[in-house]
């Protein structure tokens, strides 16, 4: 049975048609053109996002920069969310959606 983040995080990327489930890292991700946009990590989203949209997304209660290895090396376009925000989840899967198509086109 699906947990509410993984629900939520499949729920995010309904609308966008050319999204395709794949693993980052081992978790579950979507990709656009072989390139993940966003993935899902301990309850919390992770977004790639560049300039004022991932300076908007920094700023949101509970985010912080991605640091899978745990060893304060983040990746420093990737922002994870808590689940305590997902409204905010949708929207920001279609911003990073639009950014890695357009960075992989």
């Amino acid at each position: 049975m699906m947990t509410t983040a993984e629900q939520t995080f499949h729920k995010s990327i309904d609308k966008l048609k050319e999204a395709h489930l794949s693993k980052l890292f081992g978790h579950p991700c979507y990709k656009i053109n072989k390139k993940a946009f966003c993935c899902l990590y301990k309850d919390h989203m992770v977004f790639k996002l560049e300039g004022v949209n991932h300076a908007k997304a920094i700023e949101l209660k509970g985010a912080q920069l991605f640091d899978p290895s745990g060893k304060k090396r983040p990746m420093k376009e990737w922002v994870q969310l808590p689940e305590s925000i997902a409204q905010q989840w949708p929207s920001l899967a279609k911003t990073a959606y639009e950014y890695v198509k357009k960075m992989s086109e």
